[in-house]
């Protein structure tokens, strides 16, 4: 059982198969990309030029991701715009993705988005957004029949002016399920196609994702309509991603995610690494994520960004090793010809499925496999008064020996 090499044995047992919790998630689920609107409510990002905007979302396209929020138009004139040049490039080059607007469940926030969708000539999903638990009622000094007033007119702004209108009750995972079961149902009769959970504080562990959806599914079902389930996360118990991708296997239609995680207070699930597991599992088998290293470095570089060198798939120690077991087993796959095996020798996460490669460095922890190797990547022949001189550097170094001293060495050695 597992990931075989075509030719070869089967070499890797996955444990992670057996008697699998769950169940499979099927085909036609979809990726709602939150990067510009809510990772730009992170308090550290900067709001990225449009061109940059324009480039993430050829990205997401390119990455087969089925929409994506684009902003608040009701908020600002400049929100506005952008959010219009975005839709325009969409219609311009007939890309695949979807666009959404987000707004509270207030008229005022809605019409920018009717006007945004007719000069445009696009379809724009209103993402109408309300608090629903107790706590922010209390402090907000809402009562029910306050904020179904305020859920019913905001839809119906929406539904009067051709729009798909999702509903989204704020802090979801912290309401009472009979608020829930009221505020649902004003929403679905009012004409709203789809339903989103919203864990805005990160307060769910995986049995209350299991819990809400269940929930959420059964109280559609009796109302016998079809309405689409949205799960959104975020990240402040470190959940964000495997609540994520339990909201797929649970029954939720559409998950939503950020790239590099970014988002309000520490962030939301990360969309590239919702996109890496479900492909790993299997379950994006004719997706191409060749760009996926691409979409988190320019997202990056965009909102002002430093992705941490641990982080998966996209940091700069995802891939590299300088220890001396582990190098010379890639090595050695490598000197086989094999480089599906070399990639999957020491690493979970098979690096040329995501556009990188296995990176071996020279350092404290290092053998002579990493040195031969080292150079023998840069051109540069090897001999045994070298490559000792080099060990010797590494070995007396607290760090990693970086491309230039060890350069400096080849230089002296002539």
């Amino acid at each position: 059982m597992g990931a075989t090499n075509p030719g070869e044995p089967d070499l890797i047992y996955d444990w992670n198969e057996i008697a699998r919790k769950g169940r499979v998630i099927p085909e036609g689920v979809e990726f709602f990309d939150e990067t510009l609107r809510d990772g730009l409510q992170n308090p550290s990002v900067v709001d990225p030029d449009i061109e940059d905007k324009l480039k993430l979302v050829h990205l997401m396209d390119k990455l087969g991701i089925h929409e994506a929020d684009i902003g608040l138009p009701g908020s600002s004139r400049r929100a506005f715009d952008d959010c219009l040049r975005i839709c325009q490039e969409i219609t311009s080059n007939k890309l695949s993705l979807k666009v959404a607007c987000a707004g509270r469940t207030v008229a005022s926030d809605i019409t920018p988005m009717v006007e945004l969708s007719q000069r445009a000539g696009i379809p724009v999903e209103v993402y109408a957004f309300v608090g629903s638990s107790p706590i922010r009622a209390l402090a907000e000094e809402w009562d029910l029949d306050r904020i179904k007033r305020f859920t019913a007119e905001a839809i119906d702004v929406g539904v009067k002016n051709g729009l798909e209108v999702c509903y989204v009750t704020e802090d979801t995972t912290r309401s009472r399920p009979e608020v829930l079961g009221e505020l649902f149902k004003v929403a679905v009769d009012h004409g709203a196609s789809g339903l989103c959970l919203c864990d805005t504080v990160g307060h769910a562990t995986p049995d209350g994702v299991r819990n809400l959806i269940n929930f959420t599914r059964s109280l559609v079902a009796a109302m016998g309509c079809e309405v689409r389930i949205d799960w959104h996360g975020h990240n402040d118990r470190g959940l964000g991603l495997v609540n994520a991708i339990l909201a797929l296997e649970v029954g939720a239609d559409r998950v939503h995610g950020t790239a590099l995680g970014i988002g309000e207070r520490v962030g939301n699930a990360q969309m590239e690494l919702i996109l890496l597991n479900l492909k790993l599992l299997g379950l994006l088998e004719h997706q191409d994520l060749s760009h996926l290293l691409e979409y988190c470095q320019l997202a990056a570089k965009a909102v002002g960004w430093d992705v941490p060198i641990n982080y998966p798939l996209a940091g700069d120690d995802a891939f590299r090793t300088a220890t001396g077991v582990h190098a010379a087993a890639i090595i050695k796959a490598k000197q086989k010809g094999d480089d599906w095996l070399a990639d999957r020798i020491y690493s979970g996460v098979p690096a040329g499925m995501f556009g990188r490669q296995q990176e071996i460095c020279i350092g404290y922890m290092s053998g002579a496999s990493n040195v031969n190797y080292w150079l023998r990547q840069r051109d540069i022949e090897p001999n045994e008064e070298l490559v000792k001189r080099i060990l010797a550097r590494a070995k007396e170094s607290k760090h990693i020996l970086k491309d230039s001293e060890v350069m400096e060495l080849v230089q002296q050695n002539g």
